[in-house]
């Protein structure tokens, strides 16, 4: 993107490469922060498309449902296997006399009323309560392990927008297959707050910008108006093919007033 905002912006920077920088007014262009297609993380048919093209979305939004049948039987199932408490029921009551039983034959065996083979069985069968607890609790821990696992992919049944911004195209409908490719994204979100303000300066001018050097961008009609920013990026490669550099602005957007892909011109103070 920087290479064709070279092309389109640096020739006219050129003309102004003898003046002072804080002189001048610089061709710069307003482009959206980041551009993102979404596409489905597992394959499934389209169950709904919840957003239209030009609507504002906020990170988190529910943007997409896919077909998920199965996926929430299989969440249900081990949730239920999850939550049951009868078997660790039982096999805490039978621990329990295994152990009342133990205590009582090691007592008669100091008082010599039973043999110690009697004794040795009861301390067995304690044992044997105490690992089948814990073979109980090893599997209520996988059960829940697995519940969890059922809710994760459910949920990637659910697409979601990973940041604030504006839906710009959306490609897929309801009943299309989304697949993994990167052929067939779903849709294209736009963050267009803040935008990134991208202005090519002659090399005469390098070490005269600097980051957070103020500045004011004037966007082409319709727009028009003046906006504060800041630098927040000066190239530290500079093309030799065009002895000119690059310069990144940070410009606010807060009520998404400017559209990216509006030429601007810049003046640094």
């Amino acid at each position: 993107m920087l290479h064709l905002i070279r092309l389109i912006l640096g020739a006219a920077s050129a003309l102004a490469a003898a003046a002072p920088v804080a002189a001048q007014e610089y061709d710069c262009m307003i482009e959206a922060r980041q551009v993102i297609e979404i596409r489905s993380p597992v394959e499934a048919i389209i169950e709904k498309v919840l957003v239209r093209r030009g609507d504002a979305v906020k990170k988190g939004q529910l943007l997409v449902t896919l077909a998920s049948g199965p996926e929430r039987a299989a969440l249900a199932l081990a949730q239920s296997r999850a939550g049951m408490q009868g078997e660790l029921k039982s096999a805490e009551a039978r621990l329990d006399i295994a152990q009342k039983k133990a205590q009582r034959a090691e007592e008669l065996f100091k008082q010599q009323f039973i043999s110690a083979n009697a004794r040795d069985e009861a301390q067995a069968e304690f044992q044997l309560a105490t690992e089948e607890l814990r073979r109980v609790r090893e599997s209520q821990k996988l059960n829940a392990l697995e519940a969890d696992r059922s809710a994760e992919v459910l949920a990637m049944r659910s697409i979601r927008s990973p940041l604030d911004g504006v839906v710009v195209e959306v490609m897929l409908k309801p009943g299309e297959f989304g697949a993994i490719t990167f052929k067939d994204p779903i849709m294209k979100l736009a963050e267009i707050d803040p935008l990134y303000v991208e202005v090519v300066l002659p090399v005469s001018q390098y070490g005269r910008v600097k980051p957070g050097q103020k500045a004011t961008v004037m966007p082409e009609p319709p727009v028009g108006g003046r906006y504060d920013t800041t630098v927040s990026l000066v190239d530290k490669v500079i093309d030799a093919a065009s002895g000119t550099f690059g310069v990144r602005l940070n410009l606010r957007n807060r009520n998404l007033e400017i559209p990216a892909g509006v030429r601007c011109r810049v003046q640094f103070r």
